[in-house]
Formats: structure tokens, C-alpha cells, sequence
């Protein structure tokens, strides 16, 4: 790697760090080895015993046994920069890098061939070391992850998939709210070839799913066709006529929209003698309801949480002047919490210093204004940037905008994709090289370097709840994580408020 090679002094051409060796007897202990000749082959202080990695042992004293491994110190002042250890970290373990090609950061950078040549980035990303440890160490039993958007949850869900798959004999259940979640989610276990141990459902899917696979009848369709759906499988597990137990882990992605009833099931669903299950969770973008967080221990819908639940505070995602855009309008609406770790916190989240161009608003005569606009701003940035069409994205509040704005693409010859509908939802191909439109609700656990969110005008609506509108709108916004745009063809409340923000 030419930028780990020292370019001028006593090392040049060689790596500009030092490193060491050395063998770790994780079942002998210091005495025992003195007393052996293991000494003629193995230096003794190239060698760490079991009773040296006690955790009772010294920090200092284990450090000092660490740096005795090294043949070769460096002067001082020679001190690796952050970016040099992260490269080293990015060679040392290719399970924690992650690929930004394509549309969303993933676990899952593409295969090589055997003896194929790897072309090395000027730029690598890798996980931050508090993500690495998590998960690497996850272990067994109940987790809850509650952090902030954009702060690599999904990340490493999709770690947790590919290093169970390799141990467990039973599927894997990954379960979400949102039915473009889902896809997304399919679609990257399909491209690690993990589709056949690893089963992705948004929550009323599988329970579709589990009452065709058991032939117990559907309920007939209605005003109350899901919350009975969900019944008949509970009901059903209850008989014994659905197994429980039926999964080696489960996944609950988006687990803030999940009621206590559908959370209970899932529980039931984890194989025993594995017990593993992970809950992933955010307070800000619970866009269901009205509360700040769980109104519910999580103890009691059967999660084991306490000593096992890990706060991701870091924002990765967006842009500075976006997360902060966005989290001073929203804040109004929800308050931070500190309560019990059995219940969810409200946390605030905190940037990782990206930083980059400040939302821009825009006001308009009418909502087909707005489409047009949003449509010559796509166009350009396509033709005069070369940015890709799958990069973009528009999100808006009700049904009937997405066919306004699919008449203005198809007007300005932009490949697109409608998700108007549950069908055009469960079909969403990520990757796929064309525009995508879709309801703000739709939008969660999604991502793109450019997004327009349309409609602010009619928001709050006013049979809704302004706290849920709020946190919808807060959800839209940091989809974006390059440049975002704000389109209303009126003042209201919470334009004013953007505006406030965008001035601050």
C-alpha cells in the first residue's frame, strides 16, 4: 500500500510503522511455560500466557508486555495519523471495511478472484471501533442497539447475518416495519448469496407468510385486515398449530414501530438453545406513534435487556449542516431522555465533522411547481455533474404527489421508480440506475447523496398529530447525506421553523 510506504529517511520504501510478533498460550500459564523448554524456540518475551490477560491484570503491565513483542521502535514524533491506522485496520480485517460503492453503505464489498490484483482506494472507510467491538463481540443472548439515524445500525445487523449464517444450522429471521427496508435488506443478503439462510420479511409479510406456510386461513380483508392478521398468528402459536422456535436469530430492524403484542411473538420465535436476538432501535424516527420512546419495558414483551443494551451516539450519514438542520427542528418536538436501560432513551445524536453544502429551501406557486423543479434540478444534476440517477431521491407527504411528480420525470425523460404501492414497495431494487419516488413513511432506513423532500406545505395535515409529522418530516431529512432540498408551495409552521434553523 504506497500510502503506508515511508517516502524519505532511514525506512524509505519500507512501511512507515513498526510492528512486532509473537504467540499468545491462552491456556498456559507464565509458570508453567518457565518451567518447560518452550523458551529455546519461543523467545519469552514474544510470548503472552494465561494468567497475563486476566482481567484483573495491570492495563500498563499488559501494554508493556504488547510492546515488548517489537524488535524495531520508531523515534518519537514518528506517530501514525488516524486515516494511516484506519488503512492498516482496513488491510488487517476485511470484515470491518465497508464498500461505498452502490447505494448504501454495506458490509458486503465485492468477491475477488484468486490472484486477481486488488486495486487499493486512495480513500478507505472502515467501522469506528466502538461498531467493530460491537460487532465482534455481540455474543450470545438478547441485544438492544438503540442509536441514532445514520449511526451504522444496519451496518452491523448485516455483520451479526454473515457470521451467524456461518454457524447456525436453523435460518436466520431479519424482520423491519417498512417494506422498502425489507427490499433493501433482500437485496443485500442476495448479493453475499445468503438468501437461502437468512429470510428478510417486513413484520406483516412473515406473519402472511407463516399462515400460508401452516395453511390457517387469512382473515378477510377490511378496515382491521392487519391488526387481525397479526392476531391469527398469535392465536395459532398458542394452539401449537405454528411452531415457536422456529429460528437459529432474529433481527429486529426499525424495532421502535414494533407494538409489545408483535415484539412477544417475535420472542417465541427464537430457537432456545440459541436465544439470539438482536434489537436494533431509534426513538427519533418512531413515526407510528406519538410517544418520545417505548411506553413498555422491554422485559416485559420477554427481551432481556439489562447489561446488554449499547447506545450508538455518532451520526455517520449526514453532513453536519444537515444533522444539525434537521435535529434543531425536530427537537421541539421530542425532549432527550435518560430513563432506566430496560426502557428506550431519546438520545441526541452527535456528527462525525462531515461537513458539506447547507439545505436550501424553496418556495413555489403550487405543488406541480415544485415537481417540475425538483425534475430540472435531477436532470442537471445528472447531465452537468454525472451523478447517477439511483443517487437521487424524492420524498413527499401524500399519495397523489407521487404521481404529479412521476408525470414531471417522465416529462423530463428521468428514469424512475414509483413506489406508490405496496407491490412497487416489495420490487424496489436499490441499485437499479434510475430516480426514486416515494412517500416520506416509505423513505426510513433508506439513503442517498441527494435528496428532495416535496410537499412541506401541506404538513402538519390536519387530522395528524403534529409530534408524528414532526418526526416524519425529521426522518425524510436525514435521508440525505450529501445535499438536500426543501420544496412548499406555502408558509406554514413548520416552514417558518426551518427557515429559523436554516438562518441560525
Amino acid at each position: 500500500d504506497p500510502q503506508l510506504i515511508a517516502p524519505s529517511g532511514r525506512y524509505r520504501g519500507k512501511l512507515l510503522f513498526p510492528y512486532g510478533y509473537g504467540v499468545v498460550l491462552s491456556n498456559i500459564l507464565r509458570r508453567q511455560f518457565d518451567e518447560t523448554d518452550l523458551q529455546e524456540v519461543l523467545p519469552p518475551h514474544q510470548v503472552i500466557c494465561k494468567d497475563e490477560m486476566f482481567e484483573g491484570v495491570d492495563p500498563e503491565v499488559f501494554q508493556e508486555r504488547l510492546w515488548g513483542m517489537f524488535n524495531v521502535q520508531f523515534s518519537p514524533g514518528s506517530t501514525m495519523t488516524l486515516p494511516q491506522i484506519d488503512r492498516v485496520r482496513w488491510h488487517l480485517f476485511p470484515e470491518v471495511r465497508i464498500n461505498t460503492e452502490g447505494l448504501q453503505d454495506s458490509l458486503f464489498p465485492p468477491e475477488e478472484e484468486e490472484g486477481e490484483e486488488t486495486l487499493l482506494p486512495d480513500i478507505v472507510k472502515v467501522m469506528d471501533m466502538q461498531q467493530e467491538l460491537l460487532a465482534r463481540s455481540l455474543g450470545e443472548g438478547h441485544r438492544v442497539i438503540h442509536g441514532v439515524a445514520g449511526s451504522g445500525k444496519t451496518l452491523i445487523l448485516g455483520y451479526r447475518c454473515l457470521y451467524l449464517a456461518k454457524l447456525l444450522s436453523k435460518p436466520i429471521l431479519v424482520l423491519c416495519y417498512n417494506i422498502t427496508l425489507a427490499a433493501r435488506l433482500r437485496e443485500m443478503m442476495e448479493d453475499r448469496g445468503l438468501c437461502n439462510k437468512v429470510n428478510v420479511y417486513h413484520f406483516h409479510d412473515w406473519c402472511g407468510e407463516q399462515l400460508r406456510t401452516y395453511h390457517i386461513s387469512r382473515p378477510a380483508n377490511g378496515e382491521a385486515y392487519f391488526e387481525r392478521l397479526v392476531e391469527s398468528v398469535i392465536e395459532a402459536v398458542a394452539r401449537g398449530d405454528i411452531p415457536r422456535g422456529q429460528y437459529g436469530a432474529i433481527m429486529i430492524d426499525e424495532g421502535h414501530d414494533f407494538e409489545p403484542d408483535w415484539l412477544r411473538l417475535i420472542v417465541d420465535m427464537v430457537d432456545p438453545n440459541t436465544n439470539s436476538l438482536l434489537l436494533l432501535y431509534d426513538d427519533a424516527q418512531s413515526i407510528y406513534n406519538d410517544k418520545g420512546s417505548l411506553d413498555f419495558s422491554l422485559s416485559s414483551v420477554g427481551i432481556q435487556a439489562r447489561g446488554r443494551s449499547t447506545i450508538l451516539r455518532l451520526n455517520y450519514r449526514n453532513t453536519d449542516e444537515i444533522l444539525k438542520f434537521a435535529y434543531d427542528f425536530v427537537q421541539r418536538y421530542i425532549a432527550s431522555t435518560s430513563p432506566d436501560e430496560d426502557q428506550i432513551p431519546v438520545v441526541k445524536p452527535e456528527s462525525a465533522g462531515r461537513h458539506g453544502a447547507p439545505p436550501v429551501i424553496k418556495l413555489f406557486p403550487g405543488f406541480e411547481k415544485e415537481a417540475h423543479y425538483i425534475a430540472w434540478l435531477f436532470r442537471r444534476l445528472h447531465d452537468e455533474r454525472g451523478m447517477p440517477w439511483r443517487d437521487m431521491c424524492v420524498t413527499y407527504h401524500s399519495n397523489w404527489m407521487g404521481d404529479v411528480l412521476s408525470r414531471c420525470f417522465s416529462k423530463a425523460g428521468i428514469p424512475h421508480q414509483l413506489l406508490k404501492d405496496s407491490r412497487a414497495r416489495k420490487t424496489f431494487r436499490p441499485s437499479e440506475d434510475s430516480a426514486k419516488l416515494m412517500t416520506m413513511h416509505s423513505s426510513k432506513g433508506l439513503e442517498f447523496p441527494m435528496v428532495a423532500v416535496s410537499g412541506i406545505g401541506y404538513m402538519p395535515s390536519k387530522k395528524a398529530d403534529p409530534v408524528v409529522e414532526a418526526k416524519l418530516l425529521y426522518v425524510a431529512m436525514t435521508r440525505a447525506t450529501e445535499n438536500l432540498l426543501l420544496t412548499s408551495h406555502r408558509e406554514t409552521g413548520f416552514l417558518s421553523q426551518l427557515r429559523q434553523g436554516a438562518d441560525a
